[in-house]
């Protein structure tokens, strides 16, 4: 299989506690062709120190320093960077299984689609659930899958970005980017101006990434879906 190049962006702000662990999780990949993104969003503890020494060690690490703005602005300066074929977002409290990246790009590659959607971990204290909803392996048209969406249109597993594998060329022909002046609903509203573009659609039934449930979430927001 060809080996495209991915995207992976991240949102930083005052994340030091579980910085690393989300950094290590991203490196560690099996899947090795990734170029990493920290976007420092004006963060006032150690988490700049951290990513610049992540990209000292590691040449697809690269940080982006900016003044605070918020979650959704620094997606959007992470994606304005990106030079992969795919684009795949983690939040800096959560991180990704082994496998992540593997499972999304072989899935996209093989059926050509435009957006992968995977299942996830949800991480409480000391218990972790899976969830889920799509179980159908095979390729969806754009209505099919609106159909799935509006059985459960007030899910994590649609209305986030970090369990997504999102196709970098149709997010820049049509302009779809996080809406900077919204601090709530903001991922729900880049997934469905997404799929005003998208024509494929697949899901894989692995859990990808490992959402860390935290009341004093390090990002200025996360998404409430």
């Amino acid at each position: 299989m060809e080996q495209p190049l991915v995207s992976i962006v991240i949102p930083v702000y005052n994340a030091a506690p579980d910085l690393a662990r989300c950094i290590e999780s991203v490196r560690k990949q099996t899947y090795r062709n990734i170029e990493v993104f920290l976007v420092n969003d004006g963060s006032k503890d150690a988490s700049s120190p951290i990513c610049h020494m992540y990209e000292r060690i590691d040449p697809r690490v690269h940080v982006i320093d900016k003044e605070n703005a918020g979650v959704s602005a620094a997606r959007n300066t992470g994606i304005a960077a990106a030079q992969g074929k795919y684009i795949q977002f983690v939040d800096s409290d959560d991180y990704l299984a082994p496998g992540a990246t593997a499972t999304l790009i072989e899935r996209a590659e093989h059926a050509g689609a435009d957006m992968v959607i995977a299942h996830y971990y949800r991480v409480d204290g000391g218990k972790t659930t899976r969830h889920g909803f799509l179980k159908r392996r095979d390729v969806m048209d754009q209505r099919e899958f609106a159909r799935e969406l509006m059985d459960e249109p007030a899910s994590f597993y649609y209305g986030v970005l970090w369990n997504k594998l999102y196709r970098t060329a149709l997010i820049r022909d049509n302009g779809v980017l996080c809406r900077e002046e919204l601090n709530w609903s903001e991922d729900f509203l880049f997934n469905l101006e997404y799929i005003r573009y998208a024509h494929r659609f697949c899901a894989v039934d692995t859990p990808v990434y490992y959402y860390v449930k935290n009341e004093k979430a390090s990002l200025i927001h996360r998404s409430t879906l």
